[in-house]
Parts: C-alpha cells; structure tokens; sequence
C-alpha cells in the first residue's frame, strides 16, 4: 500500500510555497549513505512518497522522490515510464529485503527515460530519508522567509524615496535573480513606463508585453458581447510547471505556453463577468517572465524577466505590486478633484474671478519644476514630485518634462532631488495667473543660477516698487516699452538678461537658446529703445517698467 506522503504547500497562502530541494543537496547527508547510479543529479524534490504498488502512476502528484523496496517490480521499463509520465522527480530503490542489489534492467531503464535513481543501502529507512528531507525543506523555508522578510523591508523604503516607482523598481530586481532581473511598468497599451534592471533577450521582451495584455486585455466594444476574454488565474504546479483554467487569449494576442483555449462547444455562463488574470506566466529567450495587473483602474501591468525563479520570487513581486498600484493611483476626493479642475480652467485662461471660489479661501503657492535631466514627459514622476510637495494638483502636460505643482497650504518647501525649483510666493486664488508668471520666472533663474530652488519674494510691500500705483505704473511701463511690447522674445530676454545683471550665458541657459541670439537680442532692444543699456539707471528704469507691464 502507499505510504505517507508530504503534503502540498497551501497555494493560498499569503507567505512563499515551501521552496523545494536539490538532490545533491539529499546526497550530500553522509549518514545516510544514499547513490546515485542513473539519471541526472540536478532536479528539485518536493517532497517524498513511498509505493509498492506496481503501478504508482495513481497515487503520484508529481515532484515526488519515489521510494519503493520492489516489491511487485515485474516490468522494469514498464514500470519507470509510468514514474516518469506521473511526474516523479526521482526513484530511491531499497537494496533489502527483497533485492541484494539493484536490478541492472531498472538501471538501463532509469538511464533510458532520463529517471534519477538513487540507491539505498540496507541500514537505511525510507522513514530516515522522509526526516531529512523535511529538514532540508524547513532549512531552505526559512531562508526564503528571510529573504522574502529583507525584501518587504528593501521595496517600503524605496517606495518612500523621492522617486519612489523607479526606487521600487530597483529594489525588485535587486532581490531577484541575484541582482539581475529586469522589471518594466507597462501602460494598458503595452508602453514601458519606467524600467530597472538588465534588459532580457528581445524574444523575452515581447513575450512580456504579449503576458501584459493577458492580464490587462484590450477594452472590449461594447458591441462585441461575444468575445472571449482571459478568465481564472494561473497556478504553479508542484512540478514548476504552470497551468491555468481553460480560456482563451485577447484577439490579434498570441497566447503564452500556459494559457490553453477552451474545449470546442465549451462557453462560459453569459451572467458571469469576464475577468482577466491577476498574474500570468511565461518562458522565453532564456528567461522566466511575469506579468501582474495592477490594482486603482490605471490598467497598468508590472513585467518580470529573470535568469531563474525562486519560490518566494510571487511574493516579493506581490509587495511591489501592491506598493506600485498605491503609488500610480490618483488619490483625489470630491474637493480635491474640484481643485484640480478649477487649476485645468485657471491655467487655460478661465477667468480668475470664476475659479477663485472653487478653490476655496486661504492663499496659494505655485511651483514649477524643471527635471534635471533631460528625460522629456514622465507622469510617474510628475506624479511622484506632487506626492512629495504633498499636493494632487499637477499639470504636466509640459512635452519638455516641465511641471507645475499648486499647494493649498503655507508649507516650507525643500529642494526635491533630481528637479529644479520655483516657487511663488503664497497668494488669494484671484492672484494665482500672476503667481504662477512669477514661479516659471524664479525656475528660470533657478536652472540659470544652478540653484535647486529659487523662492519668488512677491510684488507687494518691496520698496519704492510698491510708492507708484498700479495703474499709473502699468501706463509708465506701456509708453517706456512701447517699442518692444508686441514681441515677447524680446520683453522675455530683456526681463532675464537684466535679472541676471547681464550675464550672456546664463540667460542663455535660462531662455535656452544661444548665446549669440541673447546678444542679437538685447542689441536690438538697445536699438528700439534708444538707450544705453551700459547704464545702472537706465538698467534700473527698464527693470521697474518690465515688472509693471
């Protein structure tokens, strides 16, 4: 009859799968004496079952070390491709009772079929091998939990980075594969977000995104009530093999080895909903690859490429899968979307008058971020820096990777590292269209300067700026100017140059044009005006006009 076996590792279960063993890691216990006399050494045991039967195909779930004494061993050939077809991963054969020495035919059949066959000498039990493979399985758990523990602990203090989606990234594939495992965020079109890590094999890379749309397909049309979409979720055997329920891949998709279409003239219930799996798996190029849906209604997807997998690797891509989905999901309330919409209304030129009440009572800041390198649009970190600045409303619709932040609250607000800084001086929501002119000036002086940040002091209450009123200044300001008003090239350059007391580079650098053109540009201001721009006071006339026009 069958003996015990081990039984399966809950899949439930929120910790890693006990992770299997080597078979060398078993030969190497000196006190039981076991031999390895067919078959390769190199395969994972699971756990260990004993069967006399004569044929133990039944009783098999696979990834066992089968231990039999050979009690009803009449067919040796027969007998090992029903082992190998159940999945064993090995065969221990007991020299004692019934055999002084392994039968040389089961040794031709174990090297035939590719079977390891390991022998067991007289003094030991099969009960000896069970314990030592337990203590081997519960040595390796507990390395795994260690390792899974320092991960959980590396991914939470890179989510709290300034960066956080890239850190988390970073920290994912330093604790897979050895520090070399790639990980990609996808957008719902299949798009690489932000990556870390060595790139797999280009086969591996679109066998990645094809796993992306299992796990987020297509939107389907609202008229194609027909379709079939991905259903259940894929599961790890105990032999490393992955199967899944019967479903079929999103159209135009190639589906990955695991995903098998449904049986002809099998349907699913019509009142069900079509759901796609939380996770899928694949292997291509040389690399094992995952695929995880993120959760918050982004439809974004985590890609994993790495050269091996470990059994608490689910896990540790679970913590970032949900520390990813919290970091890419808008948190905005009713108010806080109202704000935002009022700022979209505000910067489009709505009039200030009408936004003013959406956004409430209390004064405002305006922040303008330029990022340091020149890596163009990225809403993750655009994202990321509101987060930082500890505000929702964030335009980022800047091509160049400018953005601009709005802070509902007085707070002091630090350098954040890899952006460049302006920020406005607290403002009524009337004043922000000015509020926000005056932080894209101080980000200028900021990149111009090489300063992280540069804070705007603000228009009221600055000296004799503030002794002549509005309107007669602005009039002063229209007449004094009057030649070069209408071209904005040259009233910015003007404003920058003399706010740079005339440094040609560094307006050039903060206008981001050549310096030659800054030159062109205050000469032909010079020309326009018929001044002397070598003059302090005539400097100082021009600085005072430019602020009130």
């Amino acid at each position: 009859m069958d003996g015990p076996s081990m039984p399966e590792p809950v899949a439930s279960s929120p910790s890693p799968p006990t992770p299997p063993i080597s078979l060398a890691a078993l030969l190497a216990r000196e006190e039981l004496g076991l031999r390895l006399i067919a078959g390769p050494e190199d395969v994972d045991l699971h756990w260990v079952h004993t069967s006399e039967m004569g044929d133990p195909y039944p009783y098999l779930l696979g990834g066992e070390l089968l231990l039999t004494a050979g009690v009803q061993l009449t067919d040796p050939d027969h007998y090992v491709s029903r082992v190998v077809e159940a999945g064993a991963a090995a065969l221990g054969f007991g020299v004692a009772p019934v055999y002084d020495t392994v039968p040389p035919a089961l040794v031709a059949a174990c090297e035939r079929h590719g079977l390891p066959l390991v022998e067991v000498p007289p003094p030991t039990t099969f009960t000896a091998i069970a314990r030592a493979v337990w203590q081997l399985m519960a040595q390796a758990r507990h390395r795994e939990l260690r390792r899974v523990a320092q991960a959980q602990q590396g991914l939470a203090t890179a989510a709290a980075r300034p960066d956080p989606v890239p850190a988390v990234l970073r920290q994912l594939t330093a604790r897979l594969d050895g520090g070399g495992a790639w990980a990609v965020l996808l957008s719902a079109e299949g798009a690489p977000l932000a990556t870390a890590g060595r790139a797999p094999a280009p086969e591996a890379h679109a066998a990645l995104t094809r796993l992306a749309r299992v796990v987020n397909p297509p939107q389907p049309e609202p008229a194609a009530t027909e379709s079939a979409a991905p259903t259940g979720t894929a599961a790890t055997a105990p032999t490393g093999k992955t199967t899944s329920a019967p479903r079929t891949a999103p159209t135009g998709t190639p589906a990955p080895a695991h995903v098998r279409a449904a049986p002809s003239g099998t349907a699913a219930p019509t009142a069900a909903p079509r759901t796609a799996p939380a996770s899928a798996t694949d292997t291509a190029g040389g690399s094992h690859l995952a695929a995880y849906a993120l959760a918050g209604g982004q439809r974004l997807a985590l890609g994993v490429a790495s050269g091996r997998r470990e059994a608490g690797d689910h896990t540790i891509a679970g913590v970032a899968v949900v520390l990813l989905s919290l970091l890419t999901t808008p948190h905005q309330g009713a108010a806080e979307s109202a704000r935002a919409a009022a700022l979209v209304r505000l910067l489009l030129g709505a009039d200030a008058g009408e936004v003013a009440p959406l956004l409430g009572a209390g004064e405002w800041t305006v922040v303008h971020a330029r990022p340091t390198s020149t890596s163009g649009r990225d809403p993750l970190a655009a994202a990321a820096l509101g987060a930082a600045l500890g505000s929702a409303l964030v335009d980022d619709t800047d091509e160049g990777g400018g953005v601009r932040v709005l802070l509902s609250e007085a707070r002091e607000i630090e350098p954040q590292p890899g952006w460049t800084l302006g920020v406005s001086s607290p403002v009524a929501p009337h004043d922000l269209p000015a509020a926000d002119t005056r932080a894209d000036r101080a980000v200028r002086r900021a990149e111009a300067t090489r300063s992280p940040l540069v804070r705007d002091r603000g228009e009221a209450g600055e000296g004799i700026a503030s002794l002549v009123g509005p309107d007669e200044a602005r009039a002063h300001a229209l007449v004094q100017l009057a030649p070069i008003a209408d071209s904005p090239a040259l009233t910015t350059t003007l404003r920058t140059w003399l706010s740079l007391h005339g440094s040609w580079d560094r307006t050039a650098v903060a206008l981001d044009v050549h310096r030659n053109t800054v030159r062109q540009r205050i000469a032909r201001c010079a020309a326009l005006l018929d001044t002397d721009l070598d003059d302090a006071d005539v400097r100082m006339d021009l600085w005072f006009a430019l602020r009130w026009l």
